[in-house]
């Protein structure tokens, strides 16, 4: 061990999933993230994305981890199946009677129960046309997910994760929020551990082989300040007005690189 180095233990109780098991949450998520993806577009109400979620998860006889979600930074119960962000929305998109324009900037984020197991994603892009800084952010927020993707495995710590994601995020301009990030999944949506969008290399607690982990980035161009919307209680804006985009993949950690559960068809895989 490098000296320095914090590493805190895993629990030996801890109830991990083989690849088999942990795949039809991964990819299930992955096919309802690329449908709305494909179909949602200019004209499409927020509470038509949510339906369509709705519908989907009850075709394939999966259970919504958002309906009662009640956390202590939401209002009220979610009451939705999926995120639906929009613009300055960065964060916790409550869906609500709100139709798509040319060129909204739109994240959609999805966590499902299936077989038992659990998978999170997010995907952003814009409806209609878009414009060159909506993309280049696109593209920016992804590349940081991806830094930090690239730390996941056996023996790392979630400080290393963090690291690389703040770094990526400085060299391309941006500064990082505190206050969310990704998290370990499992039974349930949110488990421990806590994965910052910040770190120490090596602080926090150390990966192992088997885990369910979502790396989840997010950026702003101008700030990295958020407000709750008073109107919803949920979702998370921009203080100055800024758009945001917002990326997320559930992995499965290895002595190497990780399996990306959520990869969507056609995806690169960017390790």
């Amino acid at each position: 061990m490098i000296r320095g180095r914090r590493r805190r233990r895993r629990d030996s109780t801890m109830d991990l999933p083989t690849l088999e098991q942990a795949r039809p949450a991964g990819e299930f998520v992955a096919s309802v993230l690329t449908e709305l993806r494909r179909t949602v577009d200019v004209g499409w109400n927020l509470l038509d994305v949510d339906a369509r979620a709705h519908e989907m998860i009850r075709e394939a006889g999966a259970t919504s981890c958002y309906l009662d979600y009640h956390p202590v930074f939401g209002s009220s119960p979610f009451g939705y199946v999926i995120c639906t962000s929009v613009n300055d929305g960065v964060l916790h998109g409550r869906p609500r009677d709100q139709v798509l324009a040319d060129g909204d900037l739109v994240s959609l984020d999805f966590a499902v129960e299936v077989e038992g197991w659990v998978a999170d994603s997010c995907v952003s892009f814009v409806v209609g046309a878009p414009r060159a800084e909506d993309l280049q952010l696109i593209a920016d927020t992804e590349s940081v997910m991806w830094a930090g993707i690239r730390q996941v495995r056996a023996g790392n710590t979630v400080g290393d994760i963090g690291h690389a994601v703040m770094n990526e995020a400085h060299r391309l301009g941006y500064t990082i929020n505190e206050q969310f990030g990704g998290h370990g999944v499992g039974r349930t949506m949110h488990e421990a551990p806590f994965v910052p969008n910040h770190g120490v290399p090596g602080g926090g607690t150390e990966l192992v082989a088997g885990q369910l982990i979502t790396v989840e980035p997010f950026l702003m161009p101008t700030t990295d300040d958020l407000m709750v919307d008073e109107e919803d209680g949920w979702t998370q804006r921009s203080v100055d007005g800024s758009r945001g985009a917002h990326a997320e993949h559930t992995l499965w950690v290895t002595d190497g690189d990780p399996v990306v559960l959520t990869a969507r068809p056609g995806m690169e895989i960017r390790l």
